[in-house]
């Protein structure tokens, strides 16, 4: 029997009751059931739907499918919302069919749902290590519920087990690069250094290949590596989306009639972030008689979010974009019209990058919320400053760059408590702190062995970091005491609100700089407690965005040419107290005039590309973004990256890099592109 809409001389109520008998009698085949229940819950009778799987259930138990159809009912439960209902269903599936792979999964994943974290990981464990039947499903699930334990424990911080839980899925498949990528991040979070391994199943290019380009930006600082990546990572995420159900309207004719540019504003981050903290004031600031201002918001619910609720306030238009599809988000770009709409995302946690492959505004930005080229074929622009990228190191990007006076905006009217005594956070009153507050993913080996350096050189002095968890900091502690520094002058900072924080960086004498992705929010936030911040610029966006802040503060001799120079520079200060006493005098000096603080100054920039790229789509001038070989500098680096050197000589870098494309030439000849092989190169 196919269910269809019933005609009027037939009585829907008499239909649907004779569907149920025959579901009674053991008359309803579960193809038919399953079909029937389609139907209905398309009409929008999901509770007769779901009274039906659970009449054919209760007298269908003998069957040979009961299973599958327990499975379907807990399934449509969870969708209605019913945590609890589904829950017993599908423990009444693994009861009627205890090798059901899905139903241990789906299990789990309620349980996620309820914030059960430890009863999904169980859930999970337990089918894992009784699914070992080698068969292509059975292995499938399995790896699946690896995968799924991995992503819950590091989500909830249990980096340890996460770590030990994604090794066994990427021995499983380690083609399955998911796995590896967050097994890579989880021990970058640990410092367990070095960050790769490898097994007889597992290759340290398989390592290579599941990097994401964030943990490839902290674990060197190579531009043309990370740009193949990028290029590669968007190929993978994005693809071509199919755009034939799309209407794009064409650019509209604006500059001439003095009519507003309206700018999108696309991120998970309009929020109490870093990038939230950053964007609020500019937001505030910009000319609504020039510009319209929109935001699309894909980050978490949020309540009792100040800087959330002033970023809304400010916006013309508003729009929760979570639950929405790609394609319906897109089109609802397009129906409010946006002319430039901007990526605050990239390609950071709860970013929709699948969003712009469909292209829905004319123009489409890459700013302040990722640290580098996305390598896309639908970004044009890239807005930042000119020391991040200057003109000679334009060839690392694939999008157009276009300059502010620099990349951090930051938020002048951000709640700051009073500052606090050195002893309400356990620190000497007499010692000269040196500090980081950047995330443990950007401390490296070679990094943390120089802070060592400098502690040994300086007797009484402290190293005070971001806490984390006791197996980290004991790690470090550790490894302090193995290059000769007592293991008790490392202290870790607990987590306290923002205003808190703010206000004990000022407790710090000189904040210390990671490298190669170094300080970027965090060091305008010790700038503005007044804190000295040391930083060494290298190649790429990630380890120059430190430098372009320390400059714009107004303090360029912070900045080394070496790391051989920030050693002895760190010492010098450690060693001389008026010395680092001078410097922040001089940020305190220049705290409300610099470049760093002039926010009223970045959004009238803002606005003039904002009129530049408007332009240059008023003419049909956009730029195109070049993307050619790319996949051949991802394989050069991905050879470059495991010969471990940390910081490079620019030119021999580059040298390096045009050597192997005349090697790869010589054998398969390459297509001329605008960075180390252009046209007559062969």
């Amino acid at each position: 029997m196919n269910m269809t809409v019933p005609a009027t001389s037939v009585d829907p109520v008499a239909v649907i009751q004779a569907v149920f008998q025959r579901a009674r009698q053991q008359q309803l085949p579960l193809a038919e059931l399953i079909q029937t229940v389609e139907r209905l819950s398309s009409l929008g009778a999901s509770a007769p739907a779901l009274d039906l799987y659970k009449t054919w259930i209760a007298f269908n138990d003998k069957n040979p499918m009961v299973h599958v159809a327990s499975f379907n009912y807990a399934v449509m439960l969870n969708q209605t919302g019913d945590a609890a209902g589904a829950i017993q269903a599908l423990k009444a599936t693994i009861a009627y069919k205890s090798d059901f792979a899905p139903a241990h999964i789906n299990l789990g994943r309620v349980y996620e749902d309820c914030q059960m974290v430890g009863r999904a990981v169980e859930q999970w464990r337990n089918f894992a290590n009784t699914s070992n039947e080698i068969t292509a499903e059975r292995l499938s699930f399995r790896l699946m519920a690896l995968k799924h334990m991995g992503r819950v424990l590091e989500t909830a911080g249990l980096l340890e087990e996460a770590e030990a839980v994604l090794w066994l899925a990427i021995e499983l498949d380690p083609t399955k690069q998911d796995a590896s990528q967050h097994w890579l991040a989880t021990r970058q979070h640990q410092c367990k250094w070095p960050i790769f391994t490898s097994s007889e199943h597992v290759t340290r290019q398989q390592l290579t290949d599941a990097m994401s380009p964030m943990t490839i930006a902290c674990f060197a600082d190579d531009p043309l590596f990370q740009l193949g990546k990028a290029y590669r990572y968007n190929k993978k995420l994005v693809g071509r989306p199919d755009t034939s159900g799309l209407q794009r309207k064409p650019v509209r004719n604006k500059l001439a009639s003095g009519q507003r540019i309206r700018v999108g504003y696309l991120s998970s981050d309009l929020r109490e972030h870093a990038v939230g903290f950053a964007l609020c004031e500019v937001l505030e600031l910009h000319d609504k008689e020039k510009v319209e201002v929109y935001g699309y918001y894909c980050g978490i619910p949020r309540s009792n979010d100040k800087t959330h609720d002033r970023i809304r306030a400010v916006m013309d238009g508003w729009c929760d974009i979570n639950g929405m599809s790609d394609i319906d988000v897109a089109k609802k770009i397009i129906d409010d019209e946006i002319d430039i709409l901007i990526d605050v995302n990239g390609y950071t946690k709860q970013a929709r990058a699948g969003v712009f492959a469909y292209r829905p505004a004319p123009v489409i930005v890459n700013f302040c919320g990722y640290p580098g080229t996305l390598a896309s074929p639908f970004h044009q622009y890239l807005i930042t400053d000119n020391y991040i990228v200057p003109p000679e190191r334009e060839l690392y990007y694939s999008e157009k760059v276009l300059r502010i006076p620099c990349e951090q905006p930051v938020d002048r009217k951000r709640e700051i408590a009073p500052k606090p005594t050195r002893a309400e956070y356990g620190l000497p009153d007499d010692a000269f702190i040196y500090a980081c507050f950047n995330g443990m993913q950007k401390i490296t080996e070679a990094c943390f062995l120089r802070w060592m350096k400098i502690l040994a050189a300086t007797p009484g002095s402290i190293l005070w970091l971001l806490g984390d968890k006791d197996p980290i900091h004991q790690r470090l502690r550790k490894i302090a005491s193995e290059n000769g520094v007592d293991p008790d002058r490392i202290y870790f900072a607990t987590k306290v609100p923002n205003p808190k924080h703010l206000a004990r960086i000022a407790l710090a004498d000189l904040f210390l700089d990671t490298f190669p992705y170094g300080a970027h929010s965090t060091a305008a936030d010790a700038i503005t407690m007044g804190l000295p911040v040391l930083t060494v610029p290298g190649m790429g966006f990630p380890s120059r965005f430190c430098a372009s802040i320390v400059s714009a503060a107004g303090i360029p001799e912070m900045i080394c040419g070496s790391a051989e120079e920030y050693v002895a520079k760190a010492i010098s200060f450690g060693r001389n107290r008026k010395a680092i006493e001078a410097v922040k005098a001089t940020l305190a000096a220049k705290r409300e005039t610099c470049t760093l603080r002039d926010m009223p100054g970045l959004a009238r920039r803002l606005e003039e590309l904002f009129q530049e790229m408007q332009e240059a789509a008023e003419q049909g001038k956009l730029p195109v973004p070049n993307l050619r070989n790319l996949d051949v500098y991802y394989e050069i680096g991905a050879e470059l990256i495991h010969e471990g050197q940390e910081m490079q000589d620019e030119a021999a870098y580059r040298q390096h890099y045009r050597d192997k494309l005349a090697a790869r030439d010589a054998i398969e000849p390459l297509l001329a592109d605008p960075r180390l092989w252009p046209e007559g190169t062969a």
